[in-house]
């Protein structure tokens, strides 16, 4: 969950006062890592949902603070956009009913925040990408109340020295226009699942996080449309990266996959963010050096596709959680958990399998695999160890699926379970239908009338049905 500041307005000073905290922190973690201080001893599973509050033609509704009121649920809090919000679960231990609990915990407060929505005269989505969404909608008039949000649009800008920021996306369509604000940001809704782990293993977890994102991102696509424009299946991840850019380089991007792998340490990403990321949010806070809250609060504003964390427990013990943030949003509860089931159990087996994995698959092969899978979808050709190359479809279906069902049975999970959380993955393999799919099928069916698809989407999603098994 965002952490909220208590001023939008900085000082030298504060930056100043803000690196030396960033600085000392980073120092005290390395330190942490080094003596073996994080706690590790069992894995540990959560995710955040962000969705849509729409009106009744299917069009953003900015309204979460009302929404939000009335529901008084700690778990729900804002988003950036007023017609956003954000649904987080509590943490499960990777075991035996984990992905039941998780998605017990996931459906009942979707449920009850949806029969809140009601109430007021409003419906909830879960997608990537609201199709009815207009460029004028993404506006200072619809930024949440948070000093946070003010303060991150006031410095992208700044750092951008007040130059509009320019998206620029191509596919079968092309979409370019200009922004004058981070609102655009607030388009792209994710599922972003969390891993806390040994820090021992975080390094190489990290890792295989990133070779895992193409098959992930593959197969949870559900981001076609964007202003009216048929894009990539996953839209979403150059929407993102361009919406809060400020440096063309790879090393000042703050939506970013990453330039390498990892080579002895997760430390190597702190460090990087505390070197190569300039502060933008200079909060100074009256904490101690060991809750680390400058440097978290740093990290916060880098947006990793796969992004390392230092969390703390209810007894203060710090530790390492992998956060996994290329999957969007949607379509239902019960597709969430699959992907979820799906990342847990690949990545669990290739830790237990794979243990030369960097060196089969050199990382600008793993790089291009992610654009190329939001691209393309279940479509797009990868490359996998030792120079394997086919379509994301074959190589989830013949390779992955079965290494994710062994990597959950290492973890306790038994085979029924297993079976039941990653057949909706297999059924969107097997009938070549993503989020993304079925929106595009529904529009050449019915042409481009985006509230009509809202609407019908809205519905499907209400049947609790994975998408895999929705008609047209």
């Amino acid at each position: 969950m965002g952490q909220e500041i208590s001023s939008s307005r900085f000082s030298d000073e504060d930056f100043r006062r803000f690196g030396e905290r960033l600085v000392a922190e980073t120092a005290l973690l390395a330190q942490w890592l080094e003596a073996g201080r994080l706690d590790g001893v069992e894995p540990m599973a959560g995710a955040e949902l962000e969705a849509w509050l729409v009106d009744d033609h299917g069009r953003p509704a900015p309204r979460n603070g009302p929404f939000l009121e009335a529901l008084g649920d700690p778990m729900v809090v804002p988003e950036l956009a007023t017609f956003n919000v954000e649904l987080n679960t509590p943490p499960h231990r990777l075991a035996e009913g984990c992905f039941e609990a998780l998605h017990a915990d996931l459906d009942t407060r979707w449920q009850r925040s949806q029969s809140m929505a009601a109430g007021l005269g409003l419906q909830m989505v879960m997608i990537g990408i609201l199709p009815t969404v207009r460029k004028e909608d993404l506006c200072l008039a619809n930024i949440s109340a948070m000093q946070r949000y003010r303060a991150l649009n006031e410095q992208v800008l700044r750092m951008r020295g007040g130059k509009p920021l320019e998206l620029d996306i191509r596919a079968a369509e092309h979409l370019r226009t200009r922004h004058h604000d981070v609102m655009l940001e607030s388009a792209t809704t994710s599922f972003q699942i969390h891993l806390k782990i040994g820090a021992e293993l975080a390094g190489r977890a990290y890792n295989l996080s990133k070779m895992i994102s193409a098959p992930m991102v593959a197969v949870s696509a559900n981001s076609p449309w964007l202003f009216g424009r048929d894009l990539w299946d996953e839209t979403r991840v150059p929407l993102f990266e361009q919406a809060v850019a400020v440096g063309a380089s790879d090393y000042s991007r703050r939506v970013t996959f990453g330039i390498r792998y990892t080579y002895h340490s997760i430390f190597e990403v702190f460090a990087a963010n505390r070197d190569r990321y300039p502060v933008l949010l200079p909060q100074l806070m009256e904490e101690p050096n060991e809750r680390l809250a400058h440097m978290r609060l740093h990290n916060g504003t880098i947006w990793r596709w796969n992004r390392p964390l230092v969390g703390f427990d209810d007894e203060g013990r710090p530790h390492i959680r992998i956060e996994h943030r290329v999957v969007p949003a949607g379509p239902t509860t019960r597709d969430l958990v699959a992907n979820a089931a799906l990342y847990f159990g690949l990545l669990h087996a290739l830790l237990e399998e794979e243990p030369e994995a960097e060196a089969r698959l050199p990382f600008e092969a793993c790089r291009d695999n992610f654009y190329r899978a939001a691209r393309l979808g279940l479509d797009a050709e990868l490359t996998w160890f030792d120079g394997q190359r086919g379509s994301a479809a074959a190589l989830c279906r013949e390779r992955l699926l079965p290494q994710a069902r062994r990597g959950l049975l290492r973890l306790g999970i038994p085979a029924a379970e297993a079976d039941h959380w990653l057949e909706p993955i297999a059924g969107r393999i097997e009938k070549h239908q993503t989020g993304a799919r079925w929106q595009r099928r529904w529009v050449e069916a019915h042409g481009r009338d985006f509230e009509g698809l809202v609407l019908a989407y809205r519905d499907h999603q209400d049947s609790g049905e994975p998408v895999h098994r929705w008609i047209i």
